[in-house]
């Protein structure tokens, strides 16, 4: 396979190893990686440390920011263009001089749609039928960078936050593929983001936001449930069990489905959940095995 020109790779976490893989893939050189490092007691999967360290990548782990800083005080580079998904970090503008192409991002929004931290949750809980990614040329500001491409996805009916990562993860691979040789070569001019357009902002998702709130409309229960699917999960009580709701749909009233809760407005039947034991199971299972004579 053809090699393509070199970048240097910021990412940390499972989007931004599949990124790093499918670049690889593709035939680019990746020069170095740059990713968080694995803190000594930890005993979860760190998977861009882990697939450099399978691809024989050079690796750094800077600690913050400071670090990064002193990284490239102390390193010299010879990649014009660095590219970063799913790092966790904010690059500092003296890092991102370093690179005559600048460095490039890979934003799972329709920006200046849904700036920040979580565009994945926000774009379900919005109830939008239209996403996709932005390559964007990263600045100082938040997400504000001139664009590269978009490429638009048409969010599947029951769309949760795990399988529209998944799609988005390979419509930016495929993006960056196209664009990314384009760039290198000249061939690309970035240009500002649509400043007719009034942005929007995501936020890290906290525990509290999955504390289910009956007093909110059933759509909006529906959309969280999918949204908040890996984190922070659905939390709630039913029959007086603490239960994780990991499936459910808007219902007609109360008597359509096994195990339909009243919402405000609105019915929501509750498909599949995850019991007090652990166990993944259908609404209608939990219903027999524990609601109680007379329990609500």
């Amino acid at each position: 396979m053809k090699q393509l020109a070199s970048l240097v790779f910021f990412g940390s976490g499972p989007v931004g190893a599949a990124s790093l893989s499918a670049l690889d893939g593709a035939g680019f050189e990746i020069e170095a990686v740059i990713t968080k490092p694995k803190p000594a007691h930890h005993r979860g999967e760190f998977p861009v440390l882990e697939l450099a360290d399978k691809l024989s990548l050079k690796t750094f782990t800077p600690k913050n920011k400071d670090e990064l800083v002193k990284l490239f005080q102390k390193n010299e580079f010879y990649s014009p263009l660095g590219l970063v998904v799913d790092y966790g970090f904010i690059i500092p503008r003296s890092v991102i001089r370093q690179f005559p192409l600048g460095i490039i991002n890979s934003h799972f929004s329709l920006l200046p749609q849904w700036r920040g931290a979580d565009p994945i949750s926000f774009a379900i809980l919005s109830g939008q039928q239209l996403t996709g990614v932005s390559i964007m040329k990263i600045d100082s500001g938040l997400d504000t960078g001139s664009l590269l491409a978009q490429a638009d996805y048409k969010m599947e009916p029951g769309e949760n936050v795990q399988t529209l990562t998944e799609h988005l993860i390979d419509l930016s691979n495929q993006t960056l593929a196209k664009v990314l040789p384009l760039y290198i070569k000249g061939e690309l001019v970035p240009v500002p983001q649509d400043g007719a357009q009034k942005p929007s902002f995501s936020r890290r998702l906290t525990k509290a936001d999955g504390i289910i709130d009956w007093g909110k409309p059933a759509e909006v229960i529906e959309r969280e449930v999918r949204a908040y699917l890996g984190w922070p999960k659905s939390q709630a009580k039913i029959f007086g069990h603490d239960v994780i709701i990991t499936k459910a749909r808007l219902a007609a009233g109360l008597n359509d489905g096994a195990l339909v809760m009243k919402c405000k407005p609105g019915y929501l039947e509750i498909e599949e959940l995850t019991a007090p034991s652990g166990r993944k199971m259908s609404g209608a299972d939990f219903t027999r095995g524990y609601k109680k004579p007379g329990s609500s």
